[in-house]
C-alpha cells in the first residue's frame, strides 16, 4: 500500500539583507520615539555618487513602497530599497560615538573601498554562494 501525501516542511527564515547592532537599534528607537509616530520606520539604500562611486542613504519612511524589503530587527522597522538589496546583503549597521562625532556606520562585506572623507564607498553586488 502506497501513500501519497505532501510532507509539511518548515520554511527556513530568509536571511535579513541588513541587520542592526544593539547600538544602532537603540539609537534608531530613540530617533523614532522623538518622531512621535509620524513615520513607519527608516528607509535604507545606496545611491550613485561621491568620489568612490556610491553612498549609503537613510531617511524617514512614512510607509512601504512597492517592492521594498521590510526588515524588523530589534524593535526597529527598516525599509530596504529593492535596488540596494544586492549591495547590502550581509551588512550590519552600527552606531559609533567618538570624541568629535556620532554616526551610523555600515559594516558591509561587499564594500571594496571608501574615499578618504568617508562619504562614499565602492560596493560590489553580493555573489551567490
Amino acid at each position: 500500500m502506497s501513500t501519497t501525501g505532501t510532507a509539511t516542511r518548515t520554511r527556513r527564515e530568509r536571511p535579513k539583507p541588513l541587520r542592526l547592532s544593539d547600538a544602532a537599534a537603540g539609537r534608531l528607537r530613540d530617533i523614532m520615539e522623538k518622531a512621535e509616530g509620524r513615520y513607519a520606520g527608516v528607509r535604507v539604500g545606496v545611491t550613485n555618487g561621491g568620489c568612490a562611486g556610491m553612498s549609503y542613504t537613510m531617511e524617514y519612511a512614512e510607509d512601504a513602497r512597492p517592492l521594498d524589503e521590510v526588515v524588523d530587527d530589534k524593535g526597529v522597522r527598516l525599509f530596504i530599497d529593492p535596488k540596494a538589496i544586492l549591495f547590502l546583503l550581509g551588512t550590519e549597521m552600527d552606531f559609533v560615538k567618538d570624541k568629535l562625532a556620532a554616526r551610523f556606520v555600515f559594516n558591509n562585506p561587499n564594500q571594496t573601498a571608501a574615499c578618504g572623507c568617508g562619504e562614499s564607498v565602492s560596493i560590489q553586488p553580493a555573489q551567490a554562494e
